[in-house]
C-alpha cells in the first residue's frame, strides 16, 4: 500500500470514530469490511509478466478474447459434432460465470446449434475487478465483440441470445445495439427493472451519496438461498470458487440500476423476436420487469413464460422446472430457425 491509499484508510477510520455515534451498526459493519478490503486489495503484477486469471492459470493455455481495454476474457464453446445451424451466444448473471450454462450448452449443441460465451470483466477466470466495472456499457461492448469474432468464424448463420439475470440485461441493451443481426433474443429472469423492497427511494439516494463518498464499499451479497429451490443447486453455487460471494460494491449497484434505466427507456422501440421466462417467486430479478418488457415492446413474436412457484435460476431450480425451461427454449428457438436447403 502506498502513502496516498494508507492516508485515505486513516481519513476512513476518522470518519468512522467521528459519525460512530449516529450511525447504525449495520453501516458501521459496512464500513469496516471497506476498510478491510482496501487494506488487503491485491498488487498489479509486474509489466511483462505473463497473463494470467485470477485463479493463476496463463491465459495462453485458455481460450480467451482480448477486449477493447486489453483485458483478458476467458471464453468457453460448445461446438455440435455436425456443422452448425445458429449462433448462440450466453451471456451470464452477476457473480457468476459461464461455466454455469454447460447443461443450456449441451442441450443446444444436440440440435446443432454452436454455443459461446465468456465470463465477463470482472467475474470468473476474465480480468478486472471483482463484481465491478467502471461503465456497464463494456459489457455491452464485449459481448459485441465476441459475436462479430464468431460471426466471421461462421458467416450467414442467424445468431442468437440467451441472458439470465444481468446478462439478460447485457442481452437486451447488445441486441438494441445491433438489432438486425440478431434472429431472436432467449431471457431467463432478465434484470429489467431494480427489486422495488431493495431499490426504495431512501436507499437510492443513500446509494448515489455513498456513490461518490465511498464507492467501493461493499453492500450485502447475493443470496444464494433465492437462487434455486433446489438445495443440491443452491450447494453447488456456494462452493463454486468461480463465483463471486463477497458484497455488491455502491459503484456496481449504481451501473446495475443505470443499466436498468437505460433498458426501461428502450424497450418502446424495441421490435426483435424475443422470449421471456421467469419464475413467479423471483426474489433477485423482479418479474415485474419482464411483464413491463411484454406488454411495451413493439415486437410482433414476443412471448411472456412465467413458471408458478420458481426462484431466480430456471435453468438450475428443481428438476421439472429446469427441464422444462430447457424443453421451452430450445423448441423456441428451433422455430425461428431457417428452413435446411434442399440440394
Amino acid at each position: 500500500m502506498n502513502e496516498t491509499q494508507t492516508m485515505n484508510v486513516f481519513a476512513t477510520c476518522m470518519l468512522v470514530a467521528a459519525v460512530s455515534c449516529w450511525l447504525s451498526s449495520d453501516v458501521l459493519i459496512l464500513l469496516r469490511d471497506y476498510i478491510s478490503e482496501t487494506l488487503s486489495s491485491p498488487v498489479m503484477p509486474e509489466p511483462g509478466t505473463p497473463r494470467r486469471t485470477p485463479q493463476g492459470i496463463p491465459y495462453d493455455d485458455l481460450p480467451h478474447i482480448i477486449n477493447a481495454d486489453g483485458q483478458h476474457l476467458f471464453c468457453r464453446y460448445w461446438e455440435p459434432e455436425v456443422p452448425p445451424r445458429a449462433l448462440v451466444f450466453v451471456a451470464h448473471g452477476a457473480g457468476e460465470h459461464c461455466g454455469a450454462y454447460n447443461d443450456v450448452a449441451q442441450t443446444l449443441t444436440k440440435q446443432s446449434l454452436l454455443l459461446f460465451a465468456h465470463d465477463h470483466v470482472g467475474h470468473g477466470q476474465s480480468e478486472g475487478e471483482r463484481m465491478n466495472v467502471k461503465d456497464f456499457q463494456i459489457f455491452i461492448r464485449d459481448s459485441l465483440q465476441h459475436i462479430s469474432i464468431m460471426r466471421e468464424r461462421h458467416p450467414n448463420l442467424p445468431v442468437f441470445i440467451i441472458g439470465h439475470s444481468m446478462g439478460g440485461a447485457i442481452s437486451i441493451l447488445t441486441a438494441c445495439e445491433r438489432p438486425q443481426d440478431f434472429a431472436g433474443v432467449v431471457l431467463i429472469a432478465p434484470m429489467v427493472l431494480m427489486n422495488p423492497e431493495t431499490a426504495t427511494p431512501f436507499k437510492v439516494f443513500l446509494a448515489k451519496l455513498l456513490n461518490h463518498m465511498i464507492p467501493n464499499l461493499s453492500l450485502g451479497a447475493i443470496q444464494s438461498k433465492w437462487v434455486s429451490r433446489d438445495p443440491k443447486q443452491v450447494e453447488a453455487y456456494d462452493t463454486d470458487e468461480l463465483n463471486f460471494h463477497g458484497g455488491l460494491k455502491v459503484s456496481f449497484g449504481m451501473q446495475l440500476m443505470e443499466a436498468a434505466n437505460r433498458i426501461q427507456r428502450l424497450i418502446p422501440d424495441i421490435t426483435w423476436p424475443f422470449l421471456l421466462l421467469h419464475g413467479d417467486v423471483d426474489k433477485l430479478c423482479d418479474i415485474s420487469g419482464s411483464r413491463l418488457m411484454y406488454d411495451q415492446a413493439k415486437s410482433s413474436d414476443k412471448t411472456l413464460k412465467i413458471y408458478e412457484g420458481a426462484y431466480h435460476a430456471l435453468h438450475h431450480d428443481l428438476p421439472d422446472t429446469a427441464e422444462a425451461t430447457l424443453k421451452e427454449l430450445t423448441a423456441w428457438i428451433l422455430e425461428r430457425l431457417p428452413a435446411p436447403s434442399v440440394e
